[in-house]
């Protein structure tokens, strides 16, 4: 053991150091869960190190520590150190009590029973492993918080009176991502989105944003089918545009979310509709000889949704109790809901509609303005795979599984955990850049197109005779050809206008629209 304590890396399970360094916090946590349990544990995306030299620092994977922070060589010197310095890992932290059973918990309160490093661990082991250690409440000392809130984004705090805690966890026991507090997000949280397209759309017309708030709801609709590669009929774009405006108005609930899956899947329903009841999934493909499965994602099992999804709920009704974030509280649901992947189809494009419901729920756009997140999500379609990977391949390793007769998968070992714990803050501040594109281009973008269209309209009707569609028709051909109504759209559709009045028309659109 002590020569794990005292290991010097260059190399940690494949990851590079910046230079050479003994692990601890985390690291030293999980090679000692790897060495008694055999069991794997993904990484989180930062580790540490301290290094002789005097000199303390980050990079995207490791925060580089000086010899005057290196931790005793013992575990609870390594647990303080980590809840000090890196944060809550909910997962490594109940894997780490599951190997050692509750003997650290005990020495901590042994040694240092009102210390705040003892009493998180304390509430933590007894959080996560729904049990009580045999020593009686702390009488005394003042709440401590559990989640940092330098270094994460807090939650609704309940005290618990025997740790003298503050658990301001964003979560409960059967579901609670954590994000992580990053200059970014900070920038984002800062510049108050929400307050600028309310300012932006007080100064519009209010039958000008109404219309533009209609087109984006199919558009947004469009862009979520298109991010499946699909291709819908209108009438089903339109269907799922209407469910997307009604986003906030309802609960989130499981039945609620059975009745989204019927309007995603529209006329052609599946076997087995609804939360999954004994079939596991997975994404990916087919060997193409064996058609054995080649999975980029695996489901939760279908034994372990009603816990999941109950946390899930739960979750996010403690998050509108609380002073979260409204972006950061839609990330943690929606992106929660896609790794769960409760349903046998319709998964992703719940998991947007999820994001327009908890914006709408917390009033985040007003005046019945939809955020077409869908659309700045395909404008970034390679980003947002990314962010999906990023969770789902370092688990791909976690999990195992075996082909089933049907060519589907069959989960062999306990994963509830990993689709419960783990660090959202990617995805968090992917889903920010979705909203500010949103925000600061799509929509006001829209606004003017509309508003150009009306003035086009007008100049056409001064000049010309012409039923709406026609209208409409000529604005379309001269959109898709720069302002230029061409020989052939003309001869096909406008044979009757002179060159004079084809002029007049393409000038006006060029003074309108360039």
């Amino acid at each position: 053991m002590s020569n794990c304590f005292s290991k010097k890396v260059t190399v940690f399970h494949g990851r590079v150091t910046p230079e050479e360094g003994v692990i601890v916090g985390y690291a030293l946590l999980i090679e000692l869960i790897e060495k008694k349990s055999q069991r794997l544990v993904p990484l989180p995306n930062q580790l540490s190190i301290v290094t002789e030299k005097h000199q303390r620092y980050n990079t995207d994977q490791w925060q580089v520590f000086t010899k005057r922070h290196k931790p005793y060589d013992d575990i609870t010197s390594h647990l303080a150190f980590a809840l000090k310095y890196e944060g809550i890992d909910l997962y490594v932290l109940k894997a780490f009590f599951q190997c050692t059973g509750e003997a650290p918990v005990l020495n901590m309160i042994k040694n240092k029973p009102t210390s705040q490093y003892t009493r998180r661990v304390w509430f933590l082991y007894e959080w996560l492993m729904n049990t009580k250690v045999n020593t009686p409440d702390l009488k005394t000392g003042t709440y401590v918080e559990i989640v940092d809130p330098k270094l994460q984004y807090p939650g609704h705090i309940v005290n618990s009176t025997r740790h003298r805690i503050k658990n301001n966890l964003p979560g409960n026991p059967e579901f609670c991502p954590l994000i992580k507090k990053t200059e970014k997000l900070e920038s984002y949280i800062a510049k108050d989105l929400s307050g600028t397209i309310e300012k932006g759309l007080s100064k519009q017309d209010k039958e000008l944003v109404r219309r533009t708030a209609a087109f984006l709801l199919l558009k947004d609709s469009r862009a979520s089918f298109a991010i499946e590669g699909e291709h819908p009929p209108n009438l089903k774009a339109r269907n799922w545009g209407r469910a997307i405006g009604q986003a906030g108005k309802k609960q989130l609930t499981i039945e609620e979310i059975e009745r989204l899956q019927h309007i995603v899947i529209g006329s052609k329903k599946l076997k087995h509709m609804g939360i999954r009841q004994a079939d596991e999934g997975f994404i990916g493909e087919h060997d193409r000889e064996t058609f054995s499965p080649i999975p980029d994602h695996i489901s939760a099992k279908a034994a372990d949704l009603p816990s999941l999804m109950k946390g899930l709920i739960e979750t996010n009704n403690l998050l509108q109790e609380s002073n979260y974030d409204p972006v950061l509280a839609a990330a943690t649901i929606a992106f929660g809901f896609v790794f769960i992947h409760p349903l046998t189809d319709g998964n992703g494009r719940i998991h947007r509609y999820i994001i327009h419901h908890i914006l709408a729920k917390f009033g985040y756009t007003k005046r019945n303005m939809i955020f077409p997140v869908s659309a700045a999500i395909l404008n970034r379609i390679g980003d947002y795979q990314d962010i999906l990977e990023a969770y789902a391949y370092p688990r791909l390793d976690l999990i195992e599984w075996k082909p089933t007769s049907d060519y589907n998968v069959e989960i062999l070992n306990e994963t509830i955990d990993l689709y419960r714990y783990y660090d959202l803050t990617q995805q968090a501040e992917f889903l920010f850049e979705c909203v500010e594109d949103t925000i600061e281009r799509i929509i006001p973008e829209e606004l003017d197109y509309l508003e150009k269209y009306d003035r086009m309209t007008q100049l056409i009707n001064l000049h010309l005779s012409l039923p709406d569609t026609d209208v409409d028709l000529l604005i379309k051909f001269l959109n898709q050809n720069n302002g230029k109504l061409s020989k052939k759209k003309r001869q096909k559709e406008f044979d009757e206008l002179t060159d004079e009045e084809i002029v007049s028309i393409e000038e006006g659109y060029s003074e309108i629209f360039f």
